[in-house]
C-alpha cells in the first residue's frame, strides 16, 4: 500500500528515504549499497523498505467514477 512513515520496529523516519530507495534500485544499484548510500544500518528498516510492496496504483483503479 503506502510505505508507513516510521519503521515498525525502532521507530526511524523511514518514508523520506523510500523515493530514493526506487530510483537507486531502478538505476540497477545493489541493496547493500543503496542502504549505506541513504543511511539505513537496521535490518528493521531496511525490511521495511524491501518487503513493500506498492499496491496504491493497482488499487485506484477501482475507485474510479465511471
Amino acid at each position: 500500500m503506502i510505505i508507513p512513515i516510521r519503521c515498525f520496529t525502532c521507530g526511524k523516519l523511514i518514508a523520506d528515504k523510500f523515493e530514493d530507495y526506487v530510483r537507486m534500485q531502478a538505476e540497477g544499484i545493489k541493496a547493500k549499497e543503496i542502504f549505506k548510500k541513504i543511511g539505513i544500518t537496521r535490518f528493521c528498516c531496511k525490511r521495511m523498505l524491501v518487503s513493500h510492496v506498492n499496491l496504491i496504483d493497482d488499487l485506484l483503479e477501482y475507485n474510479r467514477l465511471q
